[in-house]
């Protein structure tokens, strides 16, 4: 039976894919966002609304009792005007989570987990199937680029066939909803949640697996489980355990790092549970351009390459300064760290990484911690981070503003520098981004 829907954030990755799906399944979507009040990204919210989403201020006036279910992202905040006018007319409020969990149980889901890649498998994994015509439904938190080269929205597809593709997030602890025919896990490492809490959830999601378990040997938390479950396939670069390795398959990807190879053995591994030829599987995958943020190159001018990145933890940070370091040229990374609680819990492994990963010619370039707004302990700030890389040997500035940092680069930039842009769940960061390679053209004209 059809319903209406009202999402309450609707421009986030995951809310928009999720909203595309019901609105393609049949269902009517209205949605909501701060973003697009405040004119941010209107690109994004002309595209929702092009495809057939009606967008409202996020002011509760949208919230009317043709309204069946309002949906939101994790907490159910009473302070936000969308979801206080649900709760007076008794409108039913359900987590983004919970939607997606309900639709993908029902069918024979392949759940992408993990702290680092589960986007790229997932869109890895999506393209694959495409290619060999399976027709899957697929809810993604990334920008699949082949999908958006083809004129379809780039996170989201709603399939006529059983197969269900989507990443699960374990960040709100939400993976726990999730029954899927194929569990997928590609690493454990600190990120949202300490580790004590990321093991069994983890263990759980594999155990439930209906029927296989795909882990990766490399990651040494995740190895731990290869016995969670019965049918359990595993995948490495060079450990001949593994059920699939890099020897046994050799992969030309057009995605580039070591981190991507393995993300490619993941998607082969399902591949296999599927019965799908690792041949045909392995010729789809040298297709895949990969996710929109993830080393995403964003151009270049005068021998200067600018790249918009998602890397926010240490591991998904090392794995793109790694692939940066398979090339010459210096690195300037720019670092946008996002929420205060967040940050002071990964400090170490940060300044760690930048000090591992950058080379004595490199630059890391960092303004303040981004606040979403709400309650926070801040008492930490970026220049720890700098005094701290900087301590350690490398090339660390702070700056007050984005602004000063576009200033610093347009300044110092070489050719052949390459500027990555890094952070997460914040849009602009895209636009900050081209802005750069705008104002390296503009300097140069």
């Amino acid at each position: 039976m059809s319903k209406t829907y009202f999402f309450c954030g609707v421009g986030g990755s995951g809310m928009s894919a999720l909203a595309l799906i019901l609105l393609r399944k049949g269902h009517k979507v209205y949605g909501s966002d701060r973003g697009h009040d405040r004119d941010e990204s209107p690109e994004k919210f002309e595209e929702l609304e092009r495809a057939g989403i009606k967008l409202c201020p996020q002011d509760g006036s949208g919230i009317t009792q043709v309204i069946d279910v309002l949906v939101v992202s994790s907490a159910v905040e009473e302070s936000v005007p969308d979801v206080a006018q649900a709760l007076a007319q008794n409108i039913s409020i359900e987590k983004r989570a919970e939607v997606l969990a309900g639709l993908f149980n029902k069918q024979r889901g392949i759940s992408i987990a993990g702290t680092s890649g589960k986007t790229t498998v997932t869109g890895m994994v999506a393209h694959m199937l495409c290619e060999a015509g399976l027709d899957p439904s697929i809810m993604n938190g990334g920008q699949i680029v082949n999908f958006l080269d083809q004129g379809l929205p780039g996170n989201a597809r709603a399939g006529g066939s059983d197969l269900f593709v989507t990443e699960t997030d374990e960040s709100d602890g939400s993976i726990a909803l999730f029954e899927p025919a194929i569990a997928v896990l590609n690493n454990i490492t600190l990120d949202h949640k300490p580790m004590d809490e990321l093991r069994p959830l983890f263990t759980d999601f594999l155990r439930k697996a209906k029927e296989a378990a795909i882990v990766n040997l490399d990651d040494p938390e995740a190895a731990k489980l290869a016995g969670a479950h019965e049918n359990m396939i595993t995948f490495s670069i060079d450990n001949p355990v593994a059920t699939i390795t890099a020897k046994d398959m050799p992969l030309n990807l057009k995605v580039p790092g070591r981190h991507n190879v393995s993300n490619a053995l993941a998607a082969l591994c399902v591949a296999q549970v599927l019965g799908l030829s690792l041949e045909q599987a392995s010729k789809a995958l040298e297709s895949f351009k990969g996710i929109k943020r993830r080393f995403e190159i964003v151009g270049s001018y005068n021998g200067i390459t600018v790249i918009d990145d998602f890397g926010h933890n240490p591991d998904k940070i090392e794995a793109t300064l790694k692939a940066l370091k398979e090339s010459e040229g210096r690195v300037m990374a720019v670092f946008q760290p996002h929420g205060f609680g967040p940050t002071k819990m990964l400090k170490d492994g940060l300044v760690q990484t930048f000090v591992k990963n950058l080379s004595d010619n490199d630059m890391l370039l960092m303004p303040e911690i981004y606040y979403a707004g709400g309650t926070a302990d801040k008492s930490i700030s970026s220049r720890d981070i700098i005094d701290a890389v900087n301590a350690g040997g490398r090339r660390a500035h702070f700056f007050e503003s984005r602004a000063a940092i576009q200033d610093f680069i347009i300044k110092n930039a070489e050719q052949g520098d390459r500027i990555v842009i890094m952070g997460a769940r914040d849009d602009t960061l895209s636009d900050f981004a081209r802005g750069i390679l705008e104002s390296l053209k503009k300097e140069a004209a």
